[in-house]
């Protein structure tokens, strides 16, 4: 798993890259954190999925633990969620709890 980090304006992107497993999950949850502590500036969160092939319920609560940790203001949206990994997010109900655009 792999993370890349851009910042625009008032909007951070992280482009995932690779697995989001038991083996990883904790890494990418820390990864993530780790940015949006060092960046006060931030309204907004993507994480771009386009290179993410797999989500495990270890991936899941990750994106959960996220989502409650980061400050309250800031939007956090998921976008490029591929065909396999949407189906994860849909048969679980995370499409109805995140942000998830096409």
């Amino acid at each position: 798993m792999e993370l890349t980090t851009t910042r625009e304006g008032g909007r951070l992107t992280m482009a995932v890259r690779g697995s989001i497993n038991t083996v990883t999950a904790g890494e990418f949850e820390r990864q993530v954190l780790a940015e949006l502590s060092g960046d006060g500036g931030a309204q907004e969160l993507t994480l771009d999925f386009a290179g993410v092939d797999y989500v495990s319920s270890a991936g899941l609560r990750a994106l959960l633990k996220i989502d409650q940790d980061k400050p309250a203001e800031m939007a956090m949206r998921l976008v490029g969620v591929n065909g396999e990994v949407r189906e994860v997010f849909e048969m679980t109900g995370f499409d109805q709890l995140l942000t998830i655009e096409s």
